[in-house]
């Protein structure tokens, strides 16, 4: 197959472009991958939660849930905010959001139950 010189100078630059990508998305997946850590981020996809309600809706220790959300931030998935003693976790990461949103269509939503 002959690929003038430009066009492969072209590919070459978006085959790097699609290297740092295809590294950003491995790490999601990653992340993704744990059982906890992927329940943990489906139920922060409903709404930001404390520690504590995590803590009760997944029947997890506090120490496991605390470690899992550590985790998570490390990899600028989820952000947190303070209000008084309480901690609220929030999805911070656009993509992640995405991910995680068609995941929870897919099933976590109504029409998701016949997919489990």
């Amino acid at each position: 197959m002959n690929v003038p010189i430009g066009a492969l100078a072209v590919d070459l630059t978006l085959l790097s472009a699609l290297r740092d990508k295809a590294g950003a998305a491995s790490g999601l997946l990653k992340a993704l991958g744990h059982p906890n850590r992927l329940l943990l981020l489906c139920l922060l996809v409903e709404q930001e939660r404390s520690v504590g309600e995590l803590e009760g809706l997944l029947g997890l220790r506090q120490a496991n849930v605390s470690q899992q959300l550590a985790k998570l931030r490390a990899e600028g998935l989820v952000g947190a905010r303070r209000v008084g003693k309480s901690v609220y976790y929030f999805i911070a990461d656009p993509a992640a959001r995405r991910v995680l949103m068609v995941l929870y269509d897919i099933y976590c939503g109504p029409e998701g139950s016949a997919h489990v």
